[in-house]
C-alpha cells in the first residue's frame, strides 16, 4: 500500500501538466523553425532558458510579437541576452526576445531617448501596460548576434509573468512548427561507486559500462556487479529532422525494479534553479574532459525543483541474494524514447582499480561554515557554499593562494581575504584580487579596507593580488583626422584592457555625450551618425576609456561632416 501511495504521487508530480493554450501564439519569425538550442539544454552554469532559433547565419531578419500585448521591459546588455524585449500577454505570460540587432519603430525610438537620458549603453527600462501597447504579427525587432551570442540567432522564451517561472515553449504548441521522429542518443552510461567500501566491477572509480541493441529496439548494458551503494549517471543528446544539430534531451526517468527511481522533464523551473545544473552533472568529469554527464542520484540531496526521486534519492543498495534490474528512459517532447536496461548482481569483488588518490590538509562540511588562514590569505565559505562534503587543498606559495582547483562545484559564493603590507597607499588602489589561470588574469570586484582587500567569488583556484597600472588601448581602423566622411553611416573605435578589463567608456562629439554601441565580442565601439548629433562641418570627437582601477585613456580626433542630403 505504501508503494502504491508513493508511485501515483511520484508520478502525479513528474508527469502533471498546466493546460497551456496550444494555438494562442505565433512564431516570432517567418521561416521555417530551426533549433540550435532547446528549453533545458545544459549549459555552463545553467539550464538554457528557452530555444536559440537559426536566422539563415545572418541577422536582420523580422521579429513579430507572437501575441498581442505591452512591452513590459527591455533590455540593453554587453553580455547574457544583449539587446532584449519584453512582451506580457493578457492570458499571464511574457514573451522574451534575445540577441535582437535593432528594435523597430516606437520602440526603437523610446530605447534611444533612454541611452540619452542615462547617457549610458547598458539600460533597462520598465514599462506600464498602456506605455507601448504591441500587436500579434507586429515587428518589434530585427534578429541579431548581441551580448553572449556566438552567432547570429534569435534567444525566444516564454515565462510566467507573476512567478517569472521559464517555461519549455513546446507547451504552448510550438511542437507543431518542427518535426522529430528520431529517438534521443544516450551516448554513455556510467555506473559510480558512492563511499569507499562500494566496489562495481572490480573498481572503485566511475565506469563507463558497454550496452548493446536488442531486437525489440531497446538497449542492454553489460552487468554491473556490486557491493554497497551506487548510482548511474548518462551523456545523452537529442535531434529532429529539421534542426541538424544535437540538443538537450527533454524526459529522463530511471526505474529500479519496476519502481521509479529518479526522474525529471524540463517543462518549467525558476531561476533560483539554473546554478543547480553543476550538482546534476558530474562537475569533475566535465571540467577535466568536457563531457557533460547527467547523474540520476543525489549523494547529497538539493533543491532542485524538477527533480523527483524516492526516498534513497536514486542511491541504490546493492545486497546479498537479490539480483536486480535497472532501467533509464530518456524521451524527447514527441514522445520517442530510448531504454536502456542494466543488470545489477551483488557480489564481494577484488578491487583491481582504486580510487583516485586525494591529496589534501582540510576537509569542507557543506552544511557548515568554514574558514582558512595562511600567511596573509584567507578564505570563508558561508554554510550551502557546496553541495557535497569534500577534502580541500588549501595552501599559499609565492605570493598565491592554492584554493584546491575548479573541479568541484560552489553554489554560492565565497570570500576570498588578501592582507599586504607591503604597498604604498598609491600602489593599492590599482590593485585587486584576480583568478590566475596559467597566464591569464581575470578580474573580480575586489573591496578593500586600508590593507586588507575581500572579493567574492564562485569558482576554486588560484588567487592572487594583481596591480593594473597600464591605461586601457583606444584605436580607430580608420583614420578620420582632418577627414571629410559625409557619406560614412558610423564611426567605429577598437577599446582593449589586457589586465582588470573595461569598466566605462563615454563619447562625446562637440561637448555633447553621444551614444557608442559596444560589442565585447570585437571589442569594438560603433557610434550611428543616424542619431543627428553631428554637425555640418567641424566635429569634435572626445572618447574616455576606463579601466576597473581607474587607468584612464582619452582618444581625440576631429572630422568634417556634411549633413545636407
Amino acid at each position: 500500500m505504501r508503494f502504491s501511495i508513493y508511485f501515483l504521487f511520484f508520478c502525479t508530480v513528474v508527469f502533471a501538466q498546466v493546460d497551456y493554450p496550444k494555438d494562442y501564439f505565433r512564431s516570432p519569425l517567418d521561416i521555417p523553425m530551426q533549433l540550435s538550442g532547446n528549453f533545458g539544454e545544459l549549459r555552463p552554469n545553467h539550464f538554457h532558458a528557452g530555444f536559440d532559433l537559426r536566422t539563415q547565419q545572418k541577422e536582420g531578419l523580422k521579429v513579430y510579437a507572437v501575441a498581442d500585448g505591452y512591452v513590459s521591459r527591455i533590455k540593453i546588455s554587453t553580455f547574457g541576452n544583449g539587446k532584449t524585449i519584453y512582451i506580457n500577454h493578457p492570458n499571464g505570460f511574457t514573451s522574451v526576445y534575445g540577441h535582437l540587432k535593432i528594435a523597430n519603430g516606437e520602440i526603437e525610438n523610446y530605447i534611444k531617448k533612454t541611452h540619452y537620458k542615462e547617457q549610458s549603453f547598458e539600460i533597462e527600462m520598465f514599462l506600464k501596460p498602456d506605455e507601448m501597447v504591441v500587436k500579434k504579427g507586429e515587428i518589434i525587432a530585427f534578429s541579431g548576434n548581441t551580448g553572449a551570442s556566438e552567432g547570429p540567432h534569435l534567444h525566444f522564451e516564454f515565462r510566467d509573468s507573476k512567478t517569472e517561472f521559464i517555461i519549455n515553449p513546446m507547451l504552448f504548441g510550438f511542437n507543431k512548427f518542427l518535426k522529430d521522429t528520431k529517438k534521443p542518443i544516450i551516448s554513455g552510461v556510467y555506473v559510480y561507486p558512492l563511499d569507499s567500501k562500494t566496489t562495481v566491477n572490480n573498481s572503485k572509480r566511475p565506469l563507463l559500462l558497454n550496452v548493446s541493441l536488442q531486437k525489440d529496439g531497446t538497449y542492454l548494458s553489460d552487468k554491473v556487479v556490486a557491493n554497497g551503494s551506487i548510482g548511474f549517471g548518462i551523456s545523452a543528446y537529442d535531434t529532429d529532422d529539421v534542426s541538424f544539430n544535437n540538443n538537450g534531451v527533454y524526459k529522463v526517468q530511471s526505474f529500479y525494479n519496476g519502481k521509479p527511481n529518479f526522474g525529471y522533464e524540463f517543462n518549467t523551473y525558476s531561476f533560483d534553479d539554473m546554478r543547480y545544473i553543476n550538482a546534476l552533472i558530474d562537475y569533475s568529469r566535465y571540467k577535466k574532459m568536457q563531457q557533460r554527464v547527467q547523474k540520476l542520484f543525489m549523494k547529497t540531496p538539493y533543491n532542485l525543483s524538477f527533480i523527483q526521486a524516492d526516498e534513497n534519492k536514486g542511491v541504490l543498495q546493492v545486497t546479498p541474494n537479490l539480483g536486480s534490474l535497472y532501467r533509464i528512459e530518456v524521451s524527447d517532447f514527441f514522445g520517442n524514447k530510448k531504454t536502456i536496461a542494466i543488470p545489477v548482481q551483488y557480489d564481494l569483488l577484488t578491487t583491481i582499480i582504486s580510487p583516485e588518490p586525494m591529496q589534501s590538509n582540510y576537509f569542507i562540511k557543506a552544511n557548515k561554515d568554514s574558514n582558512f588562514a595562511l600567511s596573509n590569505m584567507s578564505v570563508f565559505f558561508p554554510a550551502g557554499t557546496f553541495y557535497e562534503d569534500f577534502d580541500l587543498n588549501f595552501d599559499v606559495k609565492n605570493d598565491t593562494l592554492f584554493l584546491h582547483d575548479d573541479t568541484v562545484p560552489a553554489h554560492t559564493n565565497f570570500t576570498v581575504s588578501i592582507e599586504d603590507i607591503k604597498s604604498t597607499e598609491a600602489q593599492r588602489e590599482k590593485m585587486f584580487i584576480g583568478r590566475i589561470e596559467g597566464k591569464k588574469v581575470s578580474y573580480n570586484p575586489t573591496y578593500r579596507k586600508d590593507s586588507v582587500f575581500n572579493t567574492k567569488v564562485k569558482i576554486l583556484g588560484k588567487y592572487a593580488l594583481v596591480s593594473d597600472t597600464v591605461a586601457p588601448k583606444v584605436s580607430i581602423a580608420i583614420p578620420v583626422e582632418g577627414k571629410w566622411i559625409s557619406e560614412q553611416k558610423t564611426i567605429q573605435l577598437s577599446i582593449y584592457d589586457d589586465v582588470s578589463g573595461i569598466k566605462s567608456y563615454n563619447g562625446y562629439l562637440n561637448g555633447k555625450w553621444i551614444l557608442f554601441e559596444y560589442d565585447n565580442k570585437t571589442r569594438k565601439l560603433t557610434h550611428y551618425f543616424n542619431d543627428g548629433i553631428a554637425t555640418d562641418g567641424a566635429n569634435d570627437l572626445k572618447v574616455v576609456v576606463i579601466d576597473n582601477v581607474g587607468n584612464s585613456t582619452t582618444f581625440e580626433t576631429r572630422f568634417f561632416r556634411s549633413q545636407k542630403k
